[in-house]
């Protein structure tokens, strides 16, 4: 039973006490991994925490210190010929 079509023909074919026992399970099951409130605050919309994104800041301070570099950008901009 890999696909959903299948697995709700097979939940149609049980009685509705069952059903009611397997929705609470699941209910359960997807309770506990729900962290408590406060508990991610950096949590995603499903309640899963996104990736941790690298400091670009703080490499580049540590590579060259208080350094201001140019922007690249603004300085390709300039050297080219409209």
């Amino acid at each position: 039973m890999s696909r959903v079509l299948e697995i709700e023909k097979a939940l149609g074919q049980l009685p509705r006490e069952k059903r009611w026992e397997i929705v609470r399970w699941l209910l359960e099951d997807l309770q506990e991994g729900v962290p408590a409130n406060g508990e991610n605050e950096n949590a995603d919309v499903d309640g899963q925490k996104g990736p941790s994104l690298p400091d670009y800041s703080a490499r580049r301070r540590r590579i060259f210190g208080n350094k201001v570099l140019p922007n690249m950008v603004l300085a390709a901009r300039a050297e080219e010929r409209w």
